[in-house]
């Protein structure tokens, strides 16, 4: 008997290391597939599945709002267009005139919309036509990032084509969605935003502005300020860049763009910098700004109260508050900040088997 349990144990050994060796090369292979995904995440995601047949698990998700039950007209309207787009935008019963505006052109365009209330006031917005036709999500007080780290994950917006992640004071008078999207679409890019109005109220960007004679652009030339932009400039702000306030993301883009965005830090400063690395290649010809399709920022901050500059609210949000609200919110920005250049940083420097494309690109020229 001895010898046949010995025999039993090395064949039980040699199926075990078998499967083991299997089960590693699989998660390894999963693991450059998706590289966002440590296989060490990966593994446990497979375990904790292990319960489901592989086939019951659906790939794709939406925000599309759906039917209690099926009717002929609802069956018709999903055969409308093979493409889905989504307009995400934090709002404010303050900016509901413009807010107004912008929603009605993009539904108009066949996007899927969602406001993301951080006045928590809803019921200010049922008297419009399209309340019923978008999806309200309400967080006291929350920025669009922290929104969108909770409710835009990939999984959720799969389906979408193109994610637009505006702010709420944005003019779309000199706007088209439609012939936005065929200009991107024809350029290839993979992380746009309209240019600004060169009467805008608030541009920190140079590269921003528009240019009238232009359909689109990728960089700037500048000799003028801090930041001088020529052709031996390399990277953001010069080029490879697009601002916070109305970036558009392509699917593929948003699937990395979504995790550069920290969970505990809310006002994303610093990010747009960084935005070129989802750029699924050459951020210098897969970033850019279209002209031809432009926008007005109209620099209204709201989150947190009245802007410091109309000295009534000011002191209206002094005495509710004790402190300086804007200022504070200004103060937190620049921490977050810190913080974010300082975590980019030590993740470049612990993550040796990661070579930074653009750095690369730098030493060759």
């Amino acid at each position: 008997m001895k010898p046949f349990m010995g025999a039993a144990c090395i064949i039980m050994l040699y199926i075990v290391y078998r499967t083991t060796n299997y089960q590693y090369l699989e998660t390894e292979m999963e693991s450059r597939l998706d590289p966002l995904y440590s296989s060490k995440e990966y593994a446990l995601a497979s375990t904790n599945l292990k319960g489901l047949p592989r086939g019951i698990i659906e790939a794709k998700s939406d925000l599309e709002l759906k039917p209690l039950w099926s009717t002929s007209s609802s069956k018709l309207k999903g055969d409308v267009s093979s493409t889905h787009n989504l307009l995400a935008i934090p709002v404010g019963l303050k900016q509901k005139r413009n807010v107004n505006t912008v929603v009605q052109k993009f539904l108009t365009a066949n996007f899927t919309v969602i406001l993301f209330h951080y006045d928590g006031k809803v019921d200010g917005w049922r008297d419009l036509e399209w309340n019923d036709k978008v999806i309200h999500i309400v967080a006291h007080n929350q920025t669009k990032w922290w929104f969108a780290k909770r409710f835009l994950h990939p999984a959720a917006v799969s389906i979408y084509d193109y994610i637009f992640l505006w702010d709420e004071d944005l003019g779309v008078n000199h706007f088209n969605p439609r012939r936005y999207l065929n200009i991107v679409k024809t350029e290839g890019l993979e992380i746009s935003q309209p240019a600004l109005d060169p009467n805008s109220t608030d541009i920190h960007h140079r590269i921003t502005i528009r240019k009238r004679t232009n359909k689109f652009h990728r960089r700037v030339y500048d000799s003028r300020g801090s930041v001088k932009c020529s052709d031996d400039s390399e990277g953001p702000p010069c080029s490879g860049f697009v601002e916070g306030m109305a970036p558009v993301f392509s699917r593929a883009a948003w699937h990395c763009a979504w995790h550069l965005i920290q969970n505990d830090l809310v006002h994303g400063w610093g990010m747009d910098m960084k935005l070129g690395y989802c750029a699924q290649g050459d951020r210098s010809k897969k970033v850019g700004v279209v002209d031809s399709e432009f926008i007005v920022h109209q620099g209204i901050q709201t989150l947190g109260g009245a802007s410091f500059k109309k000295s009534s609210n000011h002191v209206d949000l002094l005495k509710k508050h004790g402190v300086d609200v804007r200022a504070e919110i200004r103060r937190q920005s620049t921490t977050e900040l810190q913080i974010f250049k300082k975590r980019w940083e030590k993740a470049v420097k612990e993550d040796t088997a990661w070579v930074d494309p653009f750095d690369r690109r730098r030493k060759q020229r």
